[in-house]
């Protein structure tokens, strides 16, 4: 089942993650340094937002929707714009210079949203395949 909701461009990403997540050596390992569930809310341009969920706390699953894997609360979730999100996947941005320039905010574990750097790598690798 696609993670992709057309209205987001960018969330075709989300697709990649669950893609590199499949595999259960690099499931574990992400699961292993990611030790946390991560909530991602993008916002398009028409002002519209919608959720995704990873998993890095036991499943390694990645949902879409209001609400996290079996009514978990996420430790830190990540409010950008679709646009940025994208930059993001595509290696064109890193989460940290949007966090500076207020483009991605971050509410929970600041410290937890380090954690899925390697996560994204790993899908952006894979999106070059």
């Amino acid at each position: 089942m696609s993670l992709t909701d057309d209205r987001f461009p960018s969330s075709s990403s989300f697709d990649l993650i669950a893609s590199s997540l499949s595999e259960e050596s690099q499931r574990n390992d992400a699961i292993k340094k990611g030790a946390a569930i991560f909530a991602f809310t993008l916002k398009n341009k028409n002002g519209e937002t919608a959720d995704w969920y990873i998993d890095l706390k036991e499943t390694g699953k990645v949902v879409k929707g209001a609400t996290a894997p079996e009514g978990k609360k996420p430790n830190v979730t990540l409010i950008l714009s679709d646009d940025d999100f994208a930059k993001m996947m595509s290696g064109k941005a890193n989460a940290q210079n949007l966090f500076m320039k207020g483009k991605l905010k971050i509410k929970g574990d600041v410290m937890k949203a380090t954690k899925m750097e390697p996560i994204l790598t790993n899908a952006q690798a894979k999106a070059k395949l």
